[in-house]
């Protein structure tokens, strides 16, 4: 007898329909299965014979045929364990049921018959609702990731007998109630707060503006002057994830398999560290078979790159275009995927190697020669700093500031007030559009809504002169004024608006 079992393949962040046939005939026994599968998937024929015989029911000695179908698309892992099972029985008649046309099924198999937990389930869920299915079963552990899509019936299976009991009549299963997002929400514990860092009133600035407009940041100062604390405090003002990005961000960590089992929800926009010595695919994604890599686990969240000149030029230069697009695509031979990456670059550096390259407020004297200094500045490229927004220079504090015990300091709650305010006017700003912060506006959003006075206008016509500046730039002046004025809550781009953007481009442009 023939049997057809509907389940998907996760590729990418997006699904393709899977139709698991399996046909029981005479003859001697055998269980084959075709249909381009991985390693994981010729296994599953030791994981579902266990499992099957484990759940009080027969494995059938005959010969047995599973097929994938479509054949010409590459199936990976262990999740048709439980719809090749689910076939099986159903092909020999053990199990009857007219749900499985408008159902999915997918599951791994251990060999007592439990189900463990698969990778990619909201985008799985997604893709079922969108195609009019009706139920899915799936593991336990997976169900109050998949419970955050309404408007389909989630099926919680702990093991196979589960199911074979509801299909049979014996036990019918219910679907589990639909979580509240709002019951994932987490506060986050925030370790550095903007109110312990005393001076650095310029860099603390400028994080303020990359938080709340999604821009690019470079500091750059001498070792001891507060780069990486200042970088470490920043998640404390970021604004708070939306319903839709935090559906979002949970897609790519349930697909990297880094979303916690008791947090079926990324709440907390992403703060991802770098260390140097990284490589470019461990920043873009790959492998064997593709992952989302730090640029794309960073969607929504920050990128920090510490000591970025330390970083080999060519890992650095795979930046620039997920930094303009949005979008990081990964090509192999048998195809591509795309991987989301809107994240803020926060990078921080030394001026030379030593650290001491004309730094104000310090006795410390530069120990490198000129052929040094230019060879560690010209690891970052022209193209990747006109893709930074704010470049900031950081001086040592003096002591006077840090032993001041009465100044009176922002806390990072105050600050996180004024840019959770700036956003809420950029998502009512691009209501409508794929966008929902300034840093992605286009050119013709610019003009739309970037109005600028008169003497603002002037301004930055003498900037584009006297700094030869490029078009990238004037279009992120643009938008990091944007930002500025959204922060101080004025429609129209003022003078003061413009002078303090252009404060924050490289002085060498």
């Amino acid at each position: 007898m023939l049997a057809k079992v509907h389940s998907l393949a996760v590729i990418g962040l997006n699904c393709e329909p899977i139709e698991v046939e399996v046909d029981i005939s005479a003859g001697l026994g055998s269980f084959t299965v075709v249909g381009l599968g991985d390693t994981a998937v010729q296994e599953a024929r030791e994981r579902v014979r266990s499992a099957i015989r484990n759940s009080d029911a027969t494995f059938p000695i005959k010969r047995i045929t599973v097929n994938l179908a479509p054949a010409d698309i590459r199936k990976i892992g262990p999740s048709y364990d439980l719809p090749i099972a689910v076939g099986i029985l159903l092909a020999s008649k053990q199990i009857e049921t007219n749900e499985l046309e408008e159902s999915l099924i997918i599951g791994e198999l251990a060999l007592n018959g439990r189900l463990r937990h698969v990778n990619g389930i909201l985008s799985i869920v997604t893709y079922a609702k969108q195609k009019g299915y009706k139920k899915i079963f799936l593991p336990e552990v997976n169900a109050q990731e998949a419970s955050l899509i309404e408007g389909i019936a989630v099926y919680s299976i702990y093991n196979l007998s589960e199911l074979i009991q509801h299909f049979t009549g014996q036990k019918k299963l219910k679907p589990i109630q639909p979580f509240k997002i709002t019951d994932f929400a987490k506060n986050e514990i925030t370790l550095v707060d903007f109110k312990h860092i005393k001076g650095q009133e310029h860099a603390k600035r400028a994080l303020e503006i990359a938080a709340a407009g999604s821009h690019n940041v470079l500091l750059n100062g001498s070792p001891g002057s507060g780069k990486t604390l200042m970088a470490k405090a920043l998640p404390s003002i970021l604004p708070k994830l939306t319903i839709a990005e935090a559906l979002e961000v949970t897609q790519v960590y349930s697909i990297a398999n880094m979303l916690p089992q008791d947090q079926p929800l990324v709440f907390n926009r992403p703060f991802r560290t770098v260390h140097h010595t990284a490589s470019g695919v461990a920043l873009v994604g790959g492998g064997r078979n593709p992952s989302p890599g730090e640029i794309s686990l960073a969607h929504k969240g920050v990128l920090f790159l510490d000591e970025i000149a330390e970083f080999p030029m060519q890992t650095l230069e795979v930046l620039r275009q997920p930094l303009e697009d949005r979008i990081i695509t990964i090509s192999r031979a048998q195809g591509s995927l795309s991987f989301p990456a809107h994240f803020t670059l926060i990078a921080a550096m030394n001026p030379c190697p030593c650290g001491y390259h004309n730094v104000p407020n310090t006795d410390k004297e530069c120990t490198c020669n000129p052929a040094h200094i230019k060879r560690y500045n010209k690891k970052i490229s022209g193209p990747l700093l006109d893709r930074i927004d704010l470049y900031v220079s950081i001086s040592p504090v003096k002591f006077d500031k840090l032993a001041d015990e009465k100044s009176n300091i922002e806390s990072s709650e105050k600050i996180l007030k004024r840019v959770q305010m700036a956003k809420e006017k950029q998502i009512k700003r691009f209501k409508g559009s794929k966008i929902s912060s300034n840093a992605e506006m286009s050119i013709e959003q610019i003009k739309k809504h970037c109005m600028i006075e008169e003497a603002a206008q002037e301004l930055l016509k003498q900037a584009m002169s006297q700094m030869n500046l490029s078009a990238r730039s004037y279009h992120r002046i643009l938008k990091t004024a944007r930002t500025i004025a959204d922060l101080e809550n004025k429609n129209n781009i003022a003078l003061n608006h413009v002078a303090e953007a252009l404060q924050y481009r490289k002085r060498t442009e």
